[in-house]
C-alpha cells in the first residue's frame, strides 16, 4: 500500500507513445544527439511534488534536497547541511549548519528560515499533512542566523537525524498560502539537480537540469518519468524502445534477459507482501485460523513461480538486511498444512460441507482484497487462497478499486505492501501500534498489544543501539506469536534498462518509490553511451 502514491492514473499506449515520441531522441544544446533526455518509467503517480504533502519524504526526489542525504549504501551523509547535524548529549537538540551558496530552481538563496518553514508547514495542523505524527518529538525549530537551523525535541528520538531527509521548500513562495492548494504542488521550486518544466497528469513528468545545481550540474540536459499504471502496456513501451529504464513486474521482466539491447536489474528492497488480516473478522479474530494461515502458505513457492526467484520469504516486517532484524522469528519457507490441520483440529474447527471447516456453526472463510490493477498482488492473492483452501480455510479474493477497498479494511483482509530499509520505527510505529487502530492505512486491522506497543515505544525511545536492538526483537517475537499480517514475501524490485545506460547504482529500496527513490535516485549521474 503506498498511501501518498495511491492514485493509479491510466494512461492508453497510443497516446503515451504520441506524446513521449517526440522526447525520445532529444538534441543536446550543441546540435549533437544522444544522451540529452533520459526516459524512466514508473506505475505511481504522485498527488503533489510538494514534501511538506508527503513527496518524496526520505530523500532522492530529484526536485529537493535535505539537510541529509544518503549514499549508496543508505548512509546518511551531509546534504543541505555542511555535516552531519550535532545531537546533544541529553539528545533533544539538534543544529544543522547550512552549506554557503546554495540556491533554489529561481536563483533565490536558500536560508536557514526556509528549513524553519518547511518543518513548522508540516506540523501545522491546517496542512494535510501525514507526516506530522512522524515528527510529534519537534517542540520547535528554529534559526538562530541566515545559516544555523536548531529543533528542540520534546523527548529524545533515536532515528531523528534521518527523518532530516525530507526536501526543503522555499519559504517565501508559500508563506501566506494554503499549501494544500497551492500552485506549488504541480510546478515546485526546489533546490534539486532537476527544475520542473512540465507536469501533464496521466501521462508524464519533464525535468531539466539545474544548471547552478550544488552537487554540481546533472551529466544529462533533461529526465522524462512517464506514468504507465498498467504493467503489461509499460513492458510494451520498453521493448517498443520507449524507455531508457522501466520498473517492472518479476515475470515481465524476466522476458527481457534474453534480449541483449536490455539489461535486467534486480534490486534488493526492504519492501514486504503480506495480508492483513483484521480483528474486526470473526473468523480473522481467532488465533488458531491466523496461525493456521501462517503455516499453510508455500513462500518458497511463491518467490520461485511468482517473483522468478527475485525475493525471499518474508516473516516479519524488518528485513533480513536490517541490523535489527531477529533471526529467530524465521520460519519455514515451505507449507507445512499437517500442522496447520493439527492446530485447527485443536481449535475446534472441525471440517465441514465442501471441505471448509466449521466452528460453532461459522465457516472457516473470508474475503482477501487486492488492487484490481496490481498483477503481483492478484497472483499472490490467488496463491494464499490455494493455500488456505488445502487446509479448509475459504478465501475470497476480490480485485477492487482502492476506493472500493477503503471502507472494508476493517473486515475484510487485505493484501498490502510496505517496508524501509532506513529504520524500523518509520513503518512499523504506526503500522502495528495500538495508538493509530483503524485510522486509514495507519494499523487498519486495529491489531492492539501492550507487548508490542512497549516495544516499539522503547525502540524510539532508547539512543543505544544495543538497547533498540533488544526491543526490536521483542517486537518481533510478538509479532510471530499475534500474527495480525501474514508476511508472504520480500522483494526485489526489477528494472528493465536499455544496455547502453550507464552510472546505475542499485541500493536497497523501501516500498514507497516512483519518481523518488527508484533505481533512479541518482540519474544526476547517468549516461548513454
Amino acid at each position: 500500500m503506498r498511501p501518498a502514491f495511491r492514485r493509479l492514473v491510466a494512461s492508453t499506449a497510443a497516446a503515451g507513445m504520441l506524446v513521449l515520441a517526440g522526447c525520445s531522441a532529444p538534441a543536446n544544446p550543441d546540435g549533437s544527439s544522444g544522451g540529452a533526455t533520459l526516459v524512466v518509467a514508473t506505475s505511481d503517480e504522485p498527488d503533489a511534488l510538494n514534501p511538506v504533502l508527503n513527496y518524496g519524504v526520505d530523500g532522492a526526489s530529484l526536485i529537493f534536497d535535505g539537510l541529509v542525504s544518503r549514499d549508496d549504501d543508505n548512509r546518511l551523509v551531509a546534504g543541505l547541511a555542511t555535516a552531519l547535524p550535532e545531537l546533544s548529549p541529553d539528545g533533544r537538540t539538534v543544529t544543522a549548519k547550512l552549506r554557503d551558496g546554495v540556491q533554489f530552481h529561481d536563483g533565490t538563496a536558500l536560508t536557514a528560515q526556509d528549513v524553519v518553514f518547511t518543518y513548522q508547514a508540516v506540523l501545522d495542523p491546517t496542512v494535510d499533512s501525514t507526516l506530522r505524527s512522524d515528527l510529534d518529538m519537534v517542540e520547535s525549530v528554529t534559526a538562530p542566523d541566515a545559516a544555523t537551523v536548531v529543533f528542540r525535541l520534546r523527548y529524545p528520538y533515536a532515528p531523528f537525524l534521518q527523518r532530516l531527509a525530507l526536501g526543503i521548500v522555499p519559504a517565501k513562495l508559500l508563506s501566506g498560502q494554503d499549501i494544500n492548494t497551492a500552485g506549488f504542488n504541480r510546478k515546485p521550486i526546489g533546490t534539486g539537480p532537476y527544475q520542473v518544466d512540465s507536469w501533464t497528469p496521466g501521462d508524464r513528468l519533464v525535468l531539466t537540469a539545474n544548471e547552478r545545481y550544488f552537487g554540481g550540474r546533472p551529466k544529462n540536459n533533461r529526465v522524462v518519468v512517464a506514468f504507465v499504471a498498467d504493467d503489461n502496456v509499460r513492458a510494451q513501451r520498453m521493448r517498443a524502445g520507449e524507455f531508457d529504464a522501466a520498473e517492472l513486474p518479476p515475470k515481465l521482466a524476466s522476458g527481457f534477459d534474453t534480449d541483449a539491447t536490455y539489461r535486467v536489474q534486480r534490486v534488493p528492497t526492504a519492501d514486504y507482501r503480506g495480508v492483513m488480516l483484521p480483528t474486526g473478522n470473526r473468523v480473522l479474530a481467532d488465533l488458531a485460523i491466523r496461525r493456521a494461515l501462517n503455516l499453510a502458505v508455500d513462500r518458497a513457492a511463491m518467490v520461485t513461480g511468482l517473483l522468478g526467484g527475485a525475493g525471499e520469504p518474508a516473516f516479519g516486517p524488518i528485513p533480513p538486511t536490517s541490523e535489527f532484524a531477529d533471526p529467530s522469528v524465521i520460519g519455514k519457507p515451505t507449507a507445512d498444512p499437517a500442522a496447520a490441520g493439527a492446530l485447527l483440529d485443536a481449535a475446534g474447527w472441525t471440517p465441514g460441507p465442501g471441505g471448509v471447516r466449521v466452528k460453532d456453526g461459522r465457516p472457516a472463510r473470508f474475503t482477501l482484497m487486492y488492487p484490481a490493477g496490481d498483477t503481483l498482488r492478484k497472483d499472490l492473492a490467488l496463491a494464499v487462497t490455494a493455500d488456505a483452501k488445502k487446509v479448509g480455510i475459504a478465501v475470497t479474493p476480490a480485485g477492487l478499486t482502492w476506493d472500493a477497498i477503503d471502507p472494508r479494511m476493517k473486515s475484510d483482509a487485505l493484501l498490502m505492501g510496505y517496508g524501509t530499509p532506513y529504520d524500523p520505527d518509520f513503518v512499523s510505529y504506526k503500522l502495528f501500534g495500538s495508538t493509530f487502530a483503524g485510522q486509514g492505512y495507519f494499523n487498519p486491522g486495529s491489531y492492539r498489544s501492550e507487548v508490542t506497543d512497549r516495544a516499539l515505544q522503547e525502540g524510539r525511545d532508547q539512543i543505544d543501539p544495543a538497547l533498540r536492538t533488544a526491543a526490536y526483537a521483542q517486537f518481533q517475537k510478538q509479532l510471530a506469536a499475534d500474527v495480525p499480517w501474514l508476511f508472504l514475501t520480500y522483494l526485489r524490485h526489477t528494472y528493465v534498462l536499455k544496455s547502453s545506460v550507464q552510472g546505475v547504482t542499485p541500493r536497497v529500496e523501501a516500498h514507497e518509490h516512483g519518481v523518488a527513490n527508484s533505481l533512479w535516485w541518482n540519474i544526476d549521474t547517468w549516461t548513454r553511451s
